[in-house]
């Protein structure tokens, strides 16, 4: 048994039963909608036509959502529909972001994740979903997928049916017959601020701009001509614009500075010869300590249910990278933990000791701060998160970052209790020269993230940032604050002989604070552009 489900538009009359019936029967609360009508008017005069589209979970084969779940609250039933438990969802917000279809919202009540699942509860019954039994028409049809002679496994076998984003290989179970593409597709209407019916979804946040047409551009609508799009949204629902916000971004920022942190410790372990420890010292562990579980804290307090965190450690699925991630997350803590202590207790390790600390903080710190582009691939709903570039680019944010904030803590600590002025200018010096070439190398990924994007929502995020509501900051922010002055400044720090001014060195940790600014605005950026596309 596999089920399937047939939605014929040539039978629709966008009447809104499957909708209502739909929250009936599931107590779906005000404001939210598991299955809805959206509404594009299209053409001009005598020609204008309203089209309909039925929109709701695809029931995909190959689920995104199940595959991001941490818990399997996103599940799928041996009938192929997928299901959802809220006992054990942690409302993380990730399958929202790995669903393409905009299907998937949080339950205001309960503050976890929900959607259409077919009425399974109904399905064992041998009953019709309540859309289905609801329909005056009989617009949607539900039949077991394996049996060739059953309804929708027959309308699946003609070339008259398709299904929503083919390209993505979700393979979906719900076929459409007879829609317009302009209800199907996103990007193909633009969005007023207002429906006839009120506020239509391009009104419910920043995050949703109006498109209009096939191209990119954030707003095709003419300026002052009183022309009319080829085809506007009439009515539509408030969907989940942006899940995931400035904790998200927060979250990125103090990964990057821990995973950073150890990194460039661990590299000064490897590279320090004799006596490792004494030129590296204990920051690099501590700082990889502290802001490593900052990061733990960022994550728990964007979840619905933080009370549920556990169920991630203890229960969650190995598929998904929030669960890879925080065993990551743990494994770099614990090292850093080691680190410290062993430096604190004054223990006597050789050399080779040392150096393979140094190893084990690098592959560490390079894991810590890699693996959310893992993370943001299973977000499969976000093109612009599905970047060939990410994962270096987010191991070289974090040395950078993790350089910044040691040359900073090195610079505080020389201030309250000032120690050998070489041992600083050698810290500083080899932090400024990583830092350097990090800079630059980051600010090349920057833009190689803005232009490596082929797929439509991607570029639209790209514009979104270079020149939409973005751009000031992009060059403001991230690349004259956050780059082209850092390098100035820790350009006439470098210049600055060994046995030269230690005051002139301090341009080093200030080039580090400026970095820091720069690239949380840059994380900020990135996190709120891939939730700009609208996905239904």
């Amino acid at each position: 048994m596999l089920w399937g489900k047939l939605i014929d538009h040539d039978k629709c009359i966008g009447c809104h039963a499957c909708s209502v019936a739909c929250k009936s029967e599931n107590e779906v609360p005000l404001g939210s909608f598991r299955t809805w009508v959206k509404q594009v008017e299209k053409g001009e005069g005598l020609s204008a036509r309203r089209h309909f589209g039925v929109l709701r979970c695809n029931q995909c084969e190959d689920a995104p959502c199940v595959s991001i779940c941490p818990t399997g609250a996103m599940h799928r039933l041996p009938n192929g529909i997928i299901d959802f438990e809220n006992e054990i969802c942690i409302g993380c917000k990730a399958c929202i972001q790995a669903c393409p279809y905009d299907a998937i919202y949080m339950d205001p009540e309960s503050n976890t994740a929900a959607k259409c699942n077919f009425c399974a509860h109904r399905i064992e019954q041998n009953l019709e979903p309540a859309c289905v039994a609801a329909c005056p028409t009989g617009a949607l049809v539900v039949s077991d997928l394996e049996d060739p002679d059953s309804p929708v496994a027959k309308a699946a076998a003609r070339s008259a049916t398709s299904v929503r984003k083919p390209e993505l290989g979700t393979r979906p179970k719900v076929f459409y017959k007879g829609a317009d593409q302009s209800v199907l597709d996103p990007r193909a209407a633009s969005r007023p601020l207002q429906g006839y019916w009120g506020a239509s979804r391009g009104g419910c946040g920043p995050m949703q701009l109006p498109v209009a047409g096939e191209s990119d551009s954030i707003d095709e609508t003419p300026k002052g001509s009183g022309a009319p799009a080829a085809a506007r949204v009439a009515y539509d629902v408030p969907r989940e614009g942006a899940p995931w916000g400035s904790k998200i971004s927060a979250y990125l920022l103090t990964k990057s500075i821990g995973a950073g942190a150890m990194m460039a410790g661990g590299l000064g372990l490897l590279l320090a010869g004799d006596a490792p420890q004494m030129k590296v010292g204990l920051l690099p562990a501590l700082l990889g300590f502290i802001f490593l579980n900052l990061t733990s804290l960022f994550l728990v307090a964007d979840l619905r249910r933080p009370e549920r965190f556990m169920l991630l450690i203890l229960k969650g699925r190995m598929e998904s990278w929030l669960v890879k991630g925080a065993y990551v997350l743990l494994g770099a803590v614990g090292l850093s933990a080691i680190w410290g202590i062993a430096a604190v207790s004054g223990w006597t390790w050789t050399p080779n000791a040392w150096h393979a600390v140094g190893l084990a903080a690098v592959l560490a710190g390079g894991a810590a701060a890699g693996y959310t582009a893992f993370l943001f691939g299973q977000a499969r709903g976000r093109a612009f998160w599905q970047s060939p570039v990410l994962l270096p680019h987010l191991v070289i944010q974090a040395v950078v970052a993790g350089c910044a904030a040691l040359a900073i803590g090195y610079a505080v600590i020389d201030t309250i209790a000032p120690g050998s002025t070489l041992v600083l200018q050698a810290r500083l010096l080899a932090l400024g020269k990583l830092m350097t070439i990090g800079l630059v190398v980051n600010g090349l990924m920057v833009m190689g993230e803005l232009s490596s994007h082929s797929n439509q929502d991607a570029r639209l995020a790209s514009k979104w940032i270079s020149e939409g509501p973005g751009s000031n900051t992009l060059f403001w922010g991230v690349f004259v604050l956050g780059h082209i002055a850092p390098i100035v400044a820790l350009t006439l720090g470098l210049m600055v002989p060994e046995q030269g001014a230690a005051s002139t060195l301090f341009a080093i940790p200030i080039a580090g604070g400026a970095s820091l600014v720069g690239l949380f605005l840059w994380d900020d950026l990135y996190v709120r552009a891939g939730q700009v596309p609208a996905l239904s």
